[in-house]
C-alpha cells in the first residue's frame, strides 16, 4: 500500500514523504523521517547531479561499479538491441549468444587455465558460487572433509549467508548469526597498523602470508577447502599486498592443495589497471570472482571464474553442480558487458589507469599535510584515506568519535561540497575513493581540494 498523503515539494523534487516506500540498502532508515534522502537522478562522465540540479563529482564510480563513466550512450543501446532480439532466457540447460561470447571474452583475459565462466547477477553471489564449488570439488575428488574457508580480517565478501561467513566484520554478521559453519580469519595487510615487520614491507609480507598457513594448520588442511582473498583489501580502506605476498600465499595453498580464489568483485575491469588485478600483482588463482566493472553497471551481471583443474571433476559423466540463478547471465546484460569491454579495448582504459595512477597518488598524498590524515593507501584507482587523532602515535578514533566524524559530519560535508565518496567505519575511520577510469588531473585536484577543505573543517571541530 502506498503513502496518500502528498508531498510538498517543488515540481520535479523528492520530498520525505515520496520515499516512504523505499527501503534503502545499509542506511538507518529512521533517519530520513523528516528529510528525504539525496536523490540522484542523472550522471555524466565523471559527475551526478540530484533532483534539485545540483553537481556532484563521483569519487566512488557509484559503488566501485561505473568505470567507463556514466551517460555512455553505446552501453545504452546494446542494452536496447538486445532486448529487442531476446530479452531473456536462462543458461540452465541452455545457451544464448551473448553469455557465450561474453564467457569467451572473459576466458581470454584471464590468467592462466581459467577457462571456465559461471555467471551470477552480482558479486556476492559469485562469492557464494566459489565457495559452494570448492566444497563440491573436494567432494568429486575424494576429499570430502575439506569444506572450510579462511579470509582476513576486516575483509568484506558478500551479504549472503555463505558470503557473509567469509567476511570478516563481526558487526555486519552478528545480527544474522548463526551463519553458514566452517569461515576463519587470518590477518590483513594493514602495514600501516602492522603488530610485526611494519618497517619492512617484503618481511611484512611473508608475516601476512604465514598467517593464513598458520589458520590451515590450527584447522587441519584436510578440512580447508579454499582461501578467499582481494587483491586490495577494501574494508578497513584500501590495503594493498606487501611484495612477495601473493607468491608466498600461492605456495601455502599449493602445498595444503587448497584452492586461492582472487576476489575481484571491485578490483577487476580496470580499477587497479588491468582487467584482472591478480595478473598485476603475478599470481593465478584457482578461481576469480567479478562483477561490478563488468558492465560499467548499466545492467547487473556477476561471475566466477574457474580453472580447468577445478572444472574438471564437474565434466565426468553424470555429474551436475546444482546450483544457479534464474538470472545469471542475463541476455542483456551480457551483451553491455561485451560493449563495455569494447569500451576498454578501444579507449585503452586499462592503460589510461596505468599511466595516470601514479599523479592521482601524488595528489591524494598532498593531504599527508593535515594533521588529521595519517595514511593514503591503495593502487590503481582505488584509494583509502585514514583519518587519525594523532599522527605521530597513529592514534584512531574512538567509536563515539567516529561517529561524530563519519556520519555526524563528514558523509554530508563531502556530499554537501560536491563530492561523493564514502566514509568508512569498518576498522579505523577512512574516506575511501575510486573515479571512473575515465578521470583525470582535473578531477583528481577536484577531489583532492574538496578533501582538503572539508577534512580541515573537520580537524577544526574535533
Amino acid at each position: 500500500m502506498t503513502t496518500t498523503e502528498q508531498p510538498v515539494t517543488e515540481p520535479g523534487h523528492y520530498g520525505p514523504r515520496d520515499v516512504d516506500n523505499l527501503w534503502l540498502h545499509f542506511s538507518r532508515m529512521g533517519s530520513y523521517g523528516e528529510q528525504a534522502p539525496p536523490v540522484i537522478v542523472k550522471g555524466e562522465g565523471c559527475y551526478l547531479w540530484d533532483d534539485r540540479g545540483r553537481r556532484y563529482l563521483d569519487g566512488l564510480a557509484g559503488l566501485f561499479v561505473v568505470q567507463a563513466g556514466h551517460g555512455r550512450r553505446e552501453l545504452a543501446q546494446a542494452a536496447a538491441k538486445q532486448a529487442e532480439e531476446l530479452a531473456f532466457f536462462p543458461i540452465w540447460s541452455y545457451a544464448h549468444p551473448s553469455a557465450i561470447e561474453l564467457s569467451k571474452r572473459l576466458a581470454a583475459a584471464a590468467p592462466g587455465d581459467l577457462n571456465r565462466v559461471f555467471f551470477t547477477t552480482g558479486g556476492g553471489e559469485a562469492v557464494e558460487t566459489a565457495w559452494k564449488a570448492a566444497k563440491q570439488y573436494f567432494k568429486l575428488v575424494g576429499k570430502p572433509a575439506k569444506h572450510k574457508v579462511i579470509s582476513r580480517a576486516i575483509a568484506y565478501h558478500g551479504t549472503t549467508q555463505g558470503a557473509l561467513s567469509i567476511t570478516g566484520l563481526p558487526a555486519l554478521k552478528q545480527d544474522f548469526e548463526p551463519l553458514v559453519p566452517g569461515a576463519f580469519r587470518a590477518a590483513n595487510t594493514n602495514i600501516y597498523r602492522a603488530p610485526y615487520f611494519g618497517d619492512d614491507p617484503k618481511a611484512f609480507g611473508q608475516w601476512a602470508a604465514d598467517q593464513i598457513e598458520q589458520a590451515i594448520l590450527f584447522e587441519g588442511p584436510d578440512t580447508v577447502a579454499a582461501v578467499f582473498l582481494e587483491p586490495v583489501q577494501n574494508a578497513g580502506g584500501c590495503f594493498p599486498p606487501p611484495p612477495g605476498y601473493f607468491d608466498r600465499v600461492r605456495e601455502i595453498c599449493d602445498r595444503h592443495d587448497v584452492l586461492l580464489v582472487s576476489d575481484e568483485v571491485i578490483c577487476a575491469f580496470g580499477r587497479l589497471g588491468t582487467t584482472f588485478a591478480c595478473e598485476k600483482f603475478g599470481y593465478v588463482p584457482d578461481m576469480i570472482t567479478c562483477a561490478k566493472g563488468m558492465t560499467s553497471g548499466y545492467s547487473p551481471i556477476g561471475a566466477m571464474i574457474a580453472s580447468d583443474r577445478v572444472m574438471e571433476p564437474f565434466l565426468r559423466p553424470g555429474v551436475t553442480f546444482p546450483h544457479g540463478y534464474t538470472f545469471g547471465g542475463h541476455p542483456v546484460s551480457a551483451a553491455v558487458g561485451l560493449a563495455n569491454l569494447d569500451v576498454f579495448e578501444r579507449e585503452g582504459l586499462n592503460q589510461h589507469v596505468l599511466d595516470t595512477e601514479h599523479d592521482f597518488r601524488r595528489t591524494l598524498e598532498k593531504l599527508t599535510d593535515l594533521p588529521i590524515v595519517g595514511d593514503v593507501r591503495g593502487d590503481g584507482f582505488f584509494y583509502g584515506i585514514e583519518l587519525v587523532k594523532d599522527k605521530a602515535t597513529k592514534e584512531t578514533f574512538d567509536a563515539d568519535e567516529s561517529e561524530r566524524l563519519l556520519r555526524g559530519f563528514l558523509s554530508g560535508a563531502l556530499f554537501d561540497a560536491g563530492l561523493y565518496c564514502r566514509a568508512d567505519d569498518r576498522g579505523d575511520p577512512v574516506v575511501q575513493l575510486a573515479p571512473p577510469l575515465i578521470a583525470g588531473q582535473a578531477e583528481f585536484d577536484e577531489i583532492e581540494q574538496i578533501l582538503r577543505g572539508v577534512l580541515t573543517e573537520a580537524w577544526a571541530r574535533l
